[in-house]
């Protein structure tokens, strides 16, 4: 694989991609891919290898489709679990990092390891030059490279870093599917219900209007809803967009309204449950693997504040980190927030007197991920009929206004 870099303030750039053929020192045909500045650059490059080139063109772009897909927090992951086994296996890291380029599907996760792989053949240290990409590398993850980088243990580092990454994609893919689901199934209860009061509802107050007899208040009730959504429908939806809009914005801005948010979710009936057992669970994953790579307790705690998740969380884990910075044992100073569970503090506790204090995190994030998981599936067994008794509820009551008028006609006359 040819590599190119631009040096711009300190980080490397990769501009384009190019596809080229050509004749190398053998005599061989050869063909492939090329990151460059420009197409001089990607010639000279090429030439620079003993290669020939007979055609060198910029890669084109997709005619139709979106082109390549977005690098996701699960790629990386992949791509961690990739690394951490190559190196396992004894493939030196420039290698390794081409390799995993070469084999994948998505353009810009080839741009991504083909601008790490021309940092690390110019010298720079893998730490750094995953710092020139916080979007995909965040601080503990280059910070727990780094660990690995000067303790000559990176393999080793890797499967760590692998395994974390793993297990909160994980731990994330379950919270996702618990709230994925309901909110779905109430999105199509609200068109169902607006379908019905727009369309339906209507046609029959055209009938009933027909009848000259008083209606039941249910119907009139549910009629009068019709007619406001028909004449203020518009301008109620542009109101409900422009006011969720500012709060997007709003919430966005001010971290303190994202620390309330978050503190009202934490105490949100049955979902509060699932992400007070997350946060514990990234809290003590997070410490676990920081702590074991050799990482001092005091940075791994402002690493564990970081990857929780949510602000109230992330101010105990900083009061800890402020305690344990002073001299107190780490598990008083979690007491002391009387935010953690007897069981997360008493194992901690038997980790800071074993000396495996790691191990016992790992054992705690363990549970509490068997916990969001087997509460999430308890969730989706218990809002499945709750759903669904809401939507006959709804559908249910606005056939029976529609109706109840002409069970009245047929009463009186017989």
């Amino acid at each position: 694989m040819a590599i190119a870099k631009k040096k711009k303030k300190d980080a490397v750039v990769i501009q384009d991609f190019y596809v080229w053929r050509g004749v190398n020192r053998r005599g061989d045909k050869v063909n492939g891919e090329s990151a460059a500045d420009n197409l001089k650059h990607a010639k000279e490059q090429l030439k620079r290898q003993g290669i020939n080139p007979t055609s060198v063109k910029k890669k084109p772009k997709p005619l139709f489709g979106r082109g390549p897909k977005k690098i996701v927090a699960k790629d990386i992951a992949v791509i961690t679990r990739q690394l951490a086994t190559m190196l396992g296996a004894g493939v030196p890291l420039v290698q390794s990092v081409e390799l995993i380029g070469k084999g994948n599907e998505n353009a810009n996760i080839r741009r991504l390891l083909t601008t790490i792989g021309a940092g690390i053949q110019s010298g720079t240290p893998l730490n750094q030059v995953l710092r020139e990409h916080p979007k995909y590398f965040d601080d503990l993850y280059c910070d727990l490279v780094k660990a690995g980088e000067q303790s000559g243990a990176l393999e080793g580092i890797y499967d760590r870093i692998a395994t974390y990454k793993e297990k909160t994609e994980a731990l994330k893919s379950k919270i996702k599917k618990a709230m994925t689901y309901p909110i779905a199934v109430v999105f199509i209860a609200v068109i169902v219900t607006l379908i019905l009061l727009i369309f339906v509802v209507p046609q029959f107050e055209q009938i009933f209007a027909s009848f000259g007899a008083e209606l039941p208040v249910f119907t009139r009730l549910i009629i009068n809803i019709s007619n406001l959504i028909q004449t203020q429908g518009p301008i109620m939806a542009l109101v409900a967009g422009v006011g969720v809009f500012i709060f997007a914005r709003a919430y966005k801005s001010s971290r303190k309204l994202r620390d309330k948010v978050d503190a009202i979710l934490l105490k949100a009936p049955v979902f509060g449950g699932i992400l007070n057992k997350a946060a514990l669970a990234r809290f003590s994953r997070t410490l676990a693997t920081t702590f074991s790579a050799g990482v001092p307790l005091v940075e791994a705690l402002d690493s564990a504040a970081g990857a929780s998740g949510n602000a109230v969380y992330r101010k105990a884990i900083q009061y800890i980190k402020s305690e344990v910075s002073a001299g107190m044992q780490i598990n008083v100073a979690m007491r002391n927030t009387k935010l953690f569970p007897d069981m997360v503090i008493q194992m901690v506790q038997i980790g800071e007197e074993s000396g495996a204090i790691d191990d016992m995190l790992n054992k705690v994030a363990n549970i509490y991920e068997q916990e969001v998981d087997d509460a999430v599936d308890g969730l989706s067994a218990l809002i499945e009929p709750m759903i669904m008794a809401v939507l006959g509820v709804v559908i249910g009551g606005l056939i029976i206004a529609m109706y109840l008028p002409i069970f009245q006609m047929g009463k009186i006359v017989s």
